[in-house]
C-alpha cells in the first residue's frame, strides 16, 4: 500500500511539474548559496508532504468509520470507482469541485496568504508556503485521497499520503534547484501517463475489494469475518 502511494506520487510528479512548477520556480531565495537554497526547497517540499499526510489522516478517519460499519471490502471497491470517476473529470474542473464543496472562501484565504509568504525568504515562510500549497485544488491529490480511504487505519492513510508526497519530491526538488529540469514538451507527454497510472491503482483497489482469494493482492474475507472485525470492541490497556 505504501509502495503504491510512493509510485503513484513518483509518476504523478510530472503532473505536479506542469501544475505547480511555476510556484516552485518562483520561490524566494534564488540568489542564496546552494546550502541555503537546498534547505529552503527541502522545507517547502516537506511542507507539502506534511499537508498531504494531514489530509490522509482525515481520509483515514472517514475510512475507519466506514470499516466499523462493516463495509471493509466495499470500501476498497468504492475507492477504486471513485478514482476512476476523478480520472474522468477534466483538470480544469477541480477548482469548481472545491467550490461546490464550500471551499471557495478558505481557498481565497490560502491564495492570499501564499502571496504574502512569497515576500519572505525565511525557512519558516518556505515551509508554510509548502503547507498551504498542499491545500490548493489538485486532481492528482484528490485521486491519492480516494485511495487513502481504503488504507488500514488513520495512521496507514496518513503514511500512504506521506509516501505519495515523498514520491513527488525528487522531481519537484530537482525542478526548484535547476530551474528547468524537464523540457516543456516532455512535461506534456509525461503528464499523459498520470491517468493510466491512476486507473491502474483504481483497478488494484477494486480487485482487492472483490476478495478473489489471491494472496496479498485480493485476499478473501467472508462476511462473517468482516462483521466480526467491525463489531470487535476496542481493547484498552491500562498501566499499573
Amino acid at each position: 500500500m505504501l509502495l503504491a502511494g510512493f509510485l503513484f506520487g513518483l509518476l504523478g510528479s510530472f503532473h505536479c511539474v506542469g501544475m505547480c512548477g511555476a510556484i516552485a520556480l518562483a520561490l524566494p531565495g534564488q540568489r542564496s548559496g546552494f546550502g541555503q537554497l537546498l534547505t529552503g526547497r527541502l522545507l517547502y517540499n516537506l511542507g507539502r508532504v506534511s499537508t498531504y499526510a494531514a489530509l490522509g489522516a482525515g481520509a483515514g478517519l472517514v475510512g475507519e468509520s466506514l470499516r466499523l460499519a462493516g463495509v471493509q471490502q466495499g470500501l476498497s471497491i468504492a475507492s477504486g470507482v471513485l478514482i476512476l470517476l476523478l480520472v474522468a473529470v477534466p483538470e480544469r474542473h477541480t477548482g469548481r469541485l472545491a467550490a461546490a464543496l464550500g471551499l471557495a472562501r478558505p481557498l481565497t484565504w490560502v491564495k492570499t496568504t501564499l502571496a504574502g509568504l512569497f515576500q519572505h525568504n525565511s525557512w519558516p515562510a518556505l515551509y508554510a508556503t509548502g503547507l498551504l500549497n498542499g491545500l490548493l485544488p489538485c486532481g492528482l491529490v484528490y485521486l491519492a485521497l480516494a485511495g487513502a480511504l481504503s488504507a488500514p487505519g488513520v495512521t496507514g492513510a496518513a503514511a500512504y499520503m506521506a509516501c505519495f508526497g515523498l514520491g513527488t519530491l525528487p522531481l519537484m526538488l530537482g525542478l526548484a534547484l535547476s530551474g528547468q529540469l524537464v523540457p516543456l514538451e516532455w512535461r506534456g507527454r509525461l503528464r499523459r501517463v498520470v491517468p493510466y497510472a491512476a486507473s491502474g491503482l483504481a483497478v488494484l483497489f477494486i480487485v482487492r475489494g472483490l476478495g478473489l482469494g489471491i494472496p496479498y493482492l485480493s485476499p478473501q474475507l467472508d462476511a462473517a469475518t468482516e462483521a466480526t472485525t467491525a463489531a470487535q470492541p476496542l481493547t484498552v490497556h491500562y498501566c499499573h
